[in-house]
């Protein structure tokens, strides 16, 4: 019978793959060991652990020059299938969650989009990343995001105080996605909003897929079926659940360079859900978001 990686050895994994990535170690960086990247390039900075340009690889994602420009040096890292802030429709003032924040480039963006009197939380499990991440929002004066390590199955987040739940090709990277969403729907106030980029599979991956760990940390293995994220959504609570490919999604695996036939069972999904109520402010400020 052959060795199936248990959640803890998945997780590890990533925590080193993604530790190694914030340190600007660029040994992950082969075909065989892809990483959601793109296109490796001889040029290409060492941020990036697949040898992609980053800059370039976010425009792939659908993020702009504008987007490029507002964000901290050293915060885009040009890891993604995505760009969950474009789907999110912030407003001013509202309180943003991003599970698995990295080193804070669609945290800082959230933060342009909901200004000085809104607030960004960025929660990771890799404390290399949570430290990139704070130096990063403390050298560009971000005052209204902060940087919290945990893990996103176990939010360290009180309930009901966060508007908008934002994710950027992380929660496929979790072996069990349900604590992942019963979590965010336990955070999200009444009406609160998901807006979700991540990697969906189409149907049932196949067992030496899943066994892959290069294949799982480079967000493949672990794509959730379609019908089961849905499913999933239902379950928890969530309403008005879409899951559609990104209009890209084709170009955005693509350019992966796996060098392993994958590509054709996964897509790059964009995930929106609404929490069913009313809305409405959390008692105090002092209140929100202190857990």
């Amino acid at each position: 019978m052959e060795y199936v990686p248990d959640s803890e050895t998945l997780r590890a994994e990533v925590r080193r793959r993604y530790g190694s990535i914030a340190m600007g170690e660029a040994t992950l960086s082969s075909s065989a060991t892809p990483s959601c990247c793109g296109t490796p390039s001889a040029d290409a900075p060492a941020s990036c652990d697949c040898g992609c340009s980053a800059d370039a690889q976010a425009r792939t994602l659908g993020y702009s020059e504008g987007d490029l420009a507002a964000a901290p040096e050293g915060a885009n890292l040009g890891l993604g299938c995505g760009n969950p802030v474009a789907i999110a429709s912030l407003r001013v003032g509202e309180t943003v969650l991003d599970l698995g924040a990295g080193a804070g480039f669609d945290a800082f963006l959230a933060a342009r989009a909901v200004g000085p009197t809104g607030r960004v939380i960025g929660v990771d499990m890799t404390p290399e990343m949570v430290a990139k991440a704070r130096a990063n929002a403390k050298r560009s004066g971000f005052a209204q995001v902060e940087f919290r390590l945990g893990e996103i199955e176990a939010l360290p987040v009180a309930d009901g105080c966060v508007d908008v739940i934002i994710s950027n090709c992380v929660i496929n990277l979790c072996p069990d996605k349900r604590p992942v969403y019963r979590e965010a729907f336990r955070v999200l106030k009444s009406g609160g909003r998901l807006a979700v980029s991540d990697v969906v599979a189409r149907e049932e991956l196949p067992d030496e897929v899943k066994r892959d760990l290069a294949l799982h940390s480079g967000c493949l293995a672990g794509a959730t079926p379609l019908a089961e994220l849905l499913a999933i959504l239902r379950e928890v609570g969530f309403v008005d659940s879409v899951v559609r490919p990104k209009g890209n999604s084709d170009v955005v695996i693509g350019s992966w360079e796996t060098g392993a036939a994958v590509e054709a069972l996964v897509f790059a999904a964009e995930v929106t859900a609404v929490k069913p109520g009313t809305g409405g402010a959390p008692e105090s400020a002092a209140q929100c978001c202190c857990g």
